[in-house]
C-alpha cells in the first residue's frame, strides 16, 4: 500500500498528513494553527471528517496545541502515551532539560515566555503504553512504537516502507541543530541511544522530525554509533 505524506507546518512544528486507505495526522502543532491543518486536508481533496487520528509524538507544547482544535473539527482520535497523557488533559507545559550547550542556553532563553502559552485541554482517545500499536485498523501500513528518551513518552510511527516520523527524537532546523542530528534537549539522553537503535533494528530508512527537512537514518547510524 502506498502512503501519501504531507507535510504540514502548525507553527514551529512541522506535523504530518499520512493518507493510505485512510487518513492520519503526526502531531498537532502549537496553539491555535488548526486551520492549517484544515486547510492542507481540503488542499488534499479531503473533507475534515476524513481524518480519523491524531498520533501525538510527545507532549510538549508545540505538539499538542491544537490537538483539541483539531479533534473538535474533525472527530478524529487522539493516541497519546500513557506517560504523557496528563499533559494534554490537564494543559501542563513540561520542558526537557537541554543536553549540549547550546540545549541548555535555549531552554533558558525559551522559560519565560512558557507562562504566557495556553493549551486547550482535551481527552486522549487512546493511550499507548510500551508494546507497539497498528495502525492497520486507520488504513496505514505501520505501528506506533514506544522511542522515549526526548521525553519519557516519546513514540514514533514506523512505516512498513521504513519512514520514520520521530517527533523531537532527531532535529534538522535552525536554531535547534543546523543539520541533522540527535536532539538538543532530552529527559534521558541514554534512552534516545536505546530508542534509535529500537528503529534502526525495524527497518528505519528515512527520517521525518518535527523540526526540519527528512534525512537519511545511516546519518543517525553514524552518529549513534560513537556511543558504543
Amino acid at each position: 500500500m502506498d502512503v501519501a505524506i504531507n507535510s504540514v507546518p502548525l507553527g514551529f512544528c512541522q506535523c504530518y498528513v499520512l493518507k493510505g486507505d485512510g487518513v492520519i495526522a503526526v502531531d498537532a502543532g502549537a496553539p491555535k494553527k488548526g486551520s492549517r491543518l484544515l486547510h492542507a486536508l481540503r488542499a488534499e481533496l479531503l473533507s475534515p471528517s476524513d481524518l480519523n487520528l491524531i498520533v501525538i509524538t510527545h507532549g510538549h507544547w508545540d505538539h499538542i496545541g491544537s490537538a483539541a482544535e483539531i479533534k473538535a473539527a474533525t472527530g478524529a482520535k487522539i493516541a497519546m502515551h500513557q506517560a504523557e497523557v496528563a499533559w494534554l488533559e490537564n494543559s501542563l507545559k513540561p520542558l526537557s532539560p537541554g543536553v549540549t550547550a547550546w540545549g541548555k542556553i535555549l531552554r533558558a532563553m525559551h522559560r519565560p515566555f512558557m507562562p504566557f502559552i495556553d493549551i486547550a485541554a482535551t481527552d486522549v482517545d487512546i493511550v499507548l503504553d510500551d508494546e507497539p500499536f497498528s495502525l492497520w485498523a486507520y488504513g496505514i501500513p505501520g505501528q506506533v512504537i514506544h522511542t522515549p528518551g526526548h521525553s519519557p513518552g516519546s513514540v514514533s510511527l514506523l512505516l512498513e516502507t521504513g519512514d520514520a516520523f520521530v517527533g523531537d527524537l532527531a532535529m534538522n532546523r535552525p536554531p535547534l541543530r543546523f543539520s541533522p542530528g540527535l536532539p538538543i534537549f532530552a529527559d534521558r539522553p541514554n534512552a534516545v541511544i536505546k530508542s534509535w537503535k529500537t528503529l534502526l533494528e525495524r527497518g528505519a530508512k528515512m527520517v521525518y522530525p518535527a523540526h526540519g527537512k527528512p534525512f537519511p537514518s545511516s546519518i543517525i547510524a553514524r552518529k549513534i554509533a560513537q556511543f558504543d
